[in-house]
């Protein structure tokens, strides 16, 4: 992966002219990551092309958490009209690979991870937008716009978004609104050597939060696309967030964690659709069948119940998750 022309003047214009430039993983975006080695330090450096991403709201939304105390990546240097941003080197031992490895920190993990939500859900959400019905309507849409055709399916549009404007009201109108980071899971956290507390798990993709419902990044985290979640262990989690956020108790949150649960996951298998149609991206179809049977364990929920007869109605079994039972992700 070529670098971007305009990093060697801009390393050298921030002090780092002297550091070779490494190939990082990249996401689901037009963002790219490099490694910034040179002697004795690390960096990393995000090309993120101003053409497609607007990278004004991943310092705000850094800055935001900084001042909470929480671990997002120090921001080093940044020109946005060229699209750069240096950052702090967070290392190599994201969550995914570190629970898989060693299965037996997974509880652990997963609950530090919990834990710090319920830290932020406590702490103010600042300036940030709000998770709006449109937002979460435009979101779920992606469904309908992009999976349906994918899989040759002719769909009531009109009925889908009636069915989930119904679920999602209630949700809109239950407590404060918090900060919602809306990518939080496995490959998004990163576990930092010598810190301690929510400083611990270092935060990454997070430029899209909003202030929505706490529930939302415990789906992300909890019904995560990207590696299976025991329901035992989604469960015990959620038990410990109840236990430590009074609020989240009684059927309210519960429902509510069932509705987001619903749209997430609707809104991922458009995603993931889009990224294979319209960026080459096939390898994100290997995650639609897990998606599936989150969604369809979601919809059982009676406050999902107008969306249930919707997918009832509209989606067969066969385009379900049996479409992509076995999907190589290469």
């Amino acid at each position: 992966m070529k670098y971007p022309d305009s990093a060697p003047d801009f390393l050298e214009e921030n002090g780092w002219g002297d550091g070779a430039l490494l190939p990082l993983a990249g996401d689901a975006s037009f963002r790219r990551y490099f490694r910034v080695v040179a002697p004795g330090r690390t960096a990393v450096l995000m090309h993120a092309p101003p053409e497609t991403e607007n990278s004004q709201p991943f310092l705000d939304v850094a800055t935001h958490l900084n001042r909470l105390g929480f671990a997002a990546p120090r921001i080093m240097a940044s020109n946005l009209e060229k699209g750069l941003i240096l950052l702090e080197d967070f290392g190599d031992a994201r969550m995914r690979e570190v629970v898989d490895a060693a299965p037996e920190s997974e509880a652990r993990i997963y609950r530090d991870a919990v834990t710090l939500l319920g830290v932020l859900h406590r702490s103010p959400a600042g300036d940030l937008p709000p998770y709006t019905l449109a937002e979460y309507l435009r979101e779920a849409l992606l469904f309908t716009e992009w999976y349906a055709p994918a899989v040759d399916i002719t769909v009531d549009e009109e009925g889908y978004e009636k069915a989930f404007t119904q679920a999602l009201g209630p949700v809109l109108e239950l407590g404060e609104p918090v900060t919602v980071l809306r990518d939080y899971h496995a490959e998004n956290l990163m576990l930092l050597e010598g810190r301690h507390g929510i400083g611990a798990l270092g935060l990454l993709d997070f430029q899209d939060a909003l202030a929505g419902h706490p529930a939302y990044d415990l789906v992300s985290l909890l019904q995560d696309a990207r590696r299976d979640v025991n329901r035992e262990l989604e469960e015990n989690m959620l038990t410990h967030y109840r236990v430590t956020n009074p609020d989240a108790a009684g059927q309210g949150f519960e429902a509510a964690y069932a509705v987001l649960g619903a749209q997430r996951n609707a809104k991922i298998l458009g995603i993931f659709t889009r990224l294979w149609k319209r960026d080459g991206k096939s390898r994100y179809l290997s995650y639609q069948a897990r998606v599936w049977k989150y969604l369809e364990r979601d919809l059982r929920h009676p406050a999902l119940a107008p969306v249930a007869a919707w997918f009832s109605a509209n989606v067969p079994s066969s385009k379900r998750a049996a479409a992509w039972e076995g999907v190589s992700t290469r």
